[in-house]
């Protein structure tokens, strides 16, 4: 089970990267504000071109060390101090997401942290929860498959 890193209290970061915009959040258990940093780039093509697995995963992987190291300084805290790692698992274009999956079981490695896979639209409903504090939201979830093809 997960409970209090160093800090006193349960930590995580994640790597979301289903698509154009990478981020690596750390969020608490504790606190008013959960979310101890969130650092994030979007990968930007010409307007009308769209953006492509292949080169949208390049993106991520020339910006994710560099996130994932401002996150940690914005949180103000060390690799000692994390729980657990997650990241998304899908759904979401491949290539970027297996860029994610693999920083994210690199860092486990080297950090002897747990990894939790989340499911992208998942993700949004809880984070969504616990920004609202709501006790059994309603919700209405619409994908778009035509998005990711």
């Amino acid at each position: 089970p997960l409970c209090c890193s160093s800090v006193g209290m349960v930590v995580i970061l994640g790597i979301e990267g289903s698509a154009n915009k990478l981020g690596v959040g750390i969020v608490t258990d504790l606190g008013e504000d959960p979310i101890l940093a969130n650092p994030r780039h979007t990968y930007i093509t010409p307007p009308g071109t769209g953006f492509l697995p292949r080169e949208t995963a390049e993106h991520h992987r020339k910006h994710i060390l560099q996130l994932v190291k401002k996150a940690l300084e914005e949180a103000k805290i060390t690799p000692k101090d994390i729980d657990a790692l997650a990241y998304t698992k899908g759904p979401g274009m491949g290539a970027p997401l297996q860029i994610g999956a693999l920083v994210t079981r690199t860092l486990a490695i080297l950090w002897e942290k747990p990894i939790i896979g989340v499911n992208h639209c998942v993700g949004h409903i809880e984070m969504g929860r616990r920004l609202t504090e709501a006790k059994d939201p309603i919700v209405v979830l619409l994908q778009i498959y035509a998005l990711y093809t």
